[in-house]
């Protein structure tokens, strides 16, 4: 296709959306973890370095569309129930997941050092279970390195994904297949429930598209800290609580909505300027198995503290997502409600409480830098 032809925008979204959807499909085929997000981010990537004369482009108006569906999925987790798990166990939470913060924060500190990266970056990329979330940040936040803050954490992804169930099988939980039960393949929620066909929709869809959108361009506004992310996932959580019917969102529109987050972070990339390439490769995998050892650490304390399962207890505090932990614990039989609600404080935790500390934590570096060079 000529290059007079590439100029004309058009043709360049839909080249560019073209490529997400044969990747995000790829992704689906060889069964990797959240495809529709890691194939579009990995094919446009690949593509706009290999063949720029493509010029790919993604509007941010896509991805901010995107990043409030999220919003509004994830806010729908936050149930009665859950909450009332929440406040029979929230000391402990609160405990094991700052010592799994602190922990993450000990192994950025040793990626910054001998990775010769930034530490915010480092820390940034080290913070576990919120790839979508701490990239909207390292995107915010000036002087962070978004390739590394990416790489990091679609690196210890994918060894969470691979090693966390050989661990759950393994003789350290000695955790079986349960008899009768078996992974849903019903599209779910994180929260459990399925999905709602399009047809179930409308209206009950509308009051939520009102309020998530609305407050996340009220968040905008006014400089709330990933607001297309997190300001739609409180209002969809504050109308759920209040006894508001929400739809579940069929899976396609999940999946098209992380394809909208993938191309963008994936034109953003730049995997030619990531600093030390192979000790910044090895550092990320050390770092992926070191945290999975600390999370280890930390299900044999929760086992200390509460009458649960070494497995329940493991797939608890796994730096992954709500619905990978869950759907291993339903097919082992542990007890899926501890398990989603660990996750689910976790992601809110991150959500909400790591963002202003992190912003205030480089603020602070910053202007003790700045001290130190006058």
């Amino acid at each position: 296709m000529p290059n007079t032809a590439l100029s004309h925008p058009g043709i360049r979204y839909a080249l560019t959306l073209l490529i997400a959807l044969a990747s995000g499909y790829l992704f689906t085929l060889i069964h990797m973890p959240i495809p529709w997000l890691l194939g579009p981010m990995i094919g446009t990537c690949f593509v706009s370095r290999l063949a720029p004369s493509a010029k790919l482009i993604w509007p941010g108006s896509l991805r901010n569309a995107g990043l409030i569906i999220v919003g509004y999925a994830i806010g729908l987790s936050f149930t009665h129930e859950a909450l009332r798990v929440i406040a029979g166990q929230l000391p402990s939470m609160a405990l094991l997941t700052s010592l799994l913060l602190l922990f993450c924060a000990m192994i950025a500190y040793a990626i910054a050092k001998l990775g010769g990266v930034s530490f915010p970056t480092a820390l940034t990329g080290s913070i576990p279970g919120g790839l979508t979330q701490m990239v909207a940040l390292a995107e915010e936040t000036k002087g962070i390195d978004l390739t590394v803050v990416a790489f990091l954490q679609v690196s210890r992804l994918m060894m969470i994904v691979v090693f966390v169930p050989l661990l759950i099988f393994s003789p350290l939980t000695g955790a079986e297949h349960a008899a009768g039960l078996a992974v849903a393949t019903v599209p779910t929620t994180a929260s459990g429930a399925a999905a709602t066909a399009w047809s179930a929709l409308f209206p009950d869809i509308l009051p939520y598209a009102v309020v998530c959108t609305g407050l996340a361009l009220l968040g905008k506004k006014i400089n709330f800290p990933t607001a297309f992310l997190l300001a739609p996932l409180i209002g969809a959580a504050a109308l759920h609580l209040a006894g508001l019917h929400a739809p579940v969102l069929p899976s396609t529109v999940m999946q098209a909505a992380q394809l909208m987050i993938g191309c963008y972070v994936g034109l953003m990339l730049q995997p030619e300027n990531l600093p030390n390439k192979a000790r910044i490769v090895a550092l990320a995998v050390l770092s992926g198995i070191a945290l999975i050892a600390g999370a280890c650490g930390l299900s044999y304390l929760l086992t200390l503290l509460h009458p649960v399962s070494n497995a329940t207890a493991l797939l608890s505090l796994s730096p992954g997502g709500m619905d990978q932990m869950g759907i291993i614990a339903h097919e082992i039989g542990a007890d899926v409600s501890v398990v989603t609600c660990y996750q689910l404080f976790r992601t809110f935790f991150i959500f909400f409480a790591v963002p202003p500390l992190l912003k205030a934590l480089f603020k602070t570096l910053s202007a003790a830098k700045n001290a130190r060079a006058t």
